[in-house]
């Protein structure tokens, strides 16, 4: 029996999930997402090659990354770990609607809860691994103030003002402006940043990035994700 390229294609997309959707669910561009799924290769952390897959958007072909349930969620835990048990939800979603048993054989029926069993077993295990990432995120991502400053947020995730500034070049949030730290332009359209100018007393025309409450949770989130890529015993 012949199989459609159509066919195909809707199947593997019912047993993966897409770099697009990790992107919507998470809050992150697409391009950010991708970024991340390809280091998660060249560390050799994904547990089956990468392949990119066309999809047509704004009248252009384009590409995405489709990956299955282990490596879909691992990538979902370093760029949002708060996201992780929506993750895990979609996917128990997923699979009940690729593998509908016929409930009228008992033991179809016996199997089928059996199997289900095991994968809520397994997603709990999960959980588990990455509860330390959740409560991270869990702890910073209360903002009372409209916004913080650089030092703000240095003081409430505890962390040093060079390492913190160095991830933020490093992961191209921020740039340096004669000498200050400025956010790149889609993060200020994305809300995470609000820009505020004014004149100090030496009549100078000044600008200063603050995080907006949007984007104290998404640095926050990354920022988790981060320290929990590190080897255990090394400095943030």
């Amino acid at each position: 029996m012949m199989i459609s390229t159509e066919s195909l294609n809707a199947l593997h997309q019912s047993v993966t999930m897409s770099s697009r959707e990790i992107a919507e669910m998470t809050g992150n561009t697409h391009g950010e997402v991708k970024r991340l799924i390809k280091s998660l290769e060249t560390a050799q952390r994904l547990s089956q090659p990468l392949i990119a897959w066309d999809y047509e958007a704004d009248g252009a072909t384009r590409q995405e990354y489709r990956l299955n349930k282990r490596d879909s969620v691992l990538a979902v835990a370093r760029l949002s770990p708060a996201f992780t048990a929506e993750a895990l939800d979609r996917w128990q979603e997923r699979e009940k609607m690729a593998h509908l048993p016929d409930f009228t054989n008992p033991a179809e029926a016996a199997r089928a809860w059996a199997e289900q069993f095991e994968q809520r077993q397994k997603a709990e295990q999960q959980l588990a691994l990455f509860a330390p990432k959740a409560e991270f995120f869990d702890r910073y991502v209360t903002v009372e103030e409209e916004s913080l400053g650089f030092r703000q947020l240095c003081k409430m995730l505890k962390v040093k003002e060079p390492d913190f500034r160095q991830f933020l070049l490093e992961r191209h949030i921020m740039y340096r402006m004669n000498g200050t730290l400025t956010p790149h332009q889609q993060h200020i359209n994305a809300g995470r940043f609000t820009l505020r100018s004014g004149v100090g007393e030496n009549q100078h025309a000044f600008s200063q990035a603050r995080f907006t409450a949007k984007g104290v949770k998404w640095v926050a989130s990354l920022w988790a994700g981060h320290i929990a890529s590190q080897p255990k015993g090394a400095a943030a």
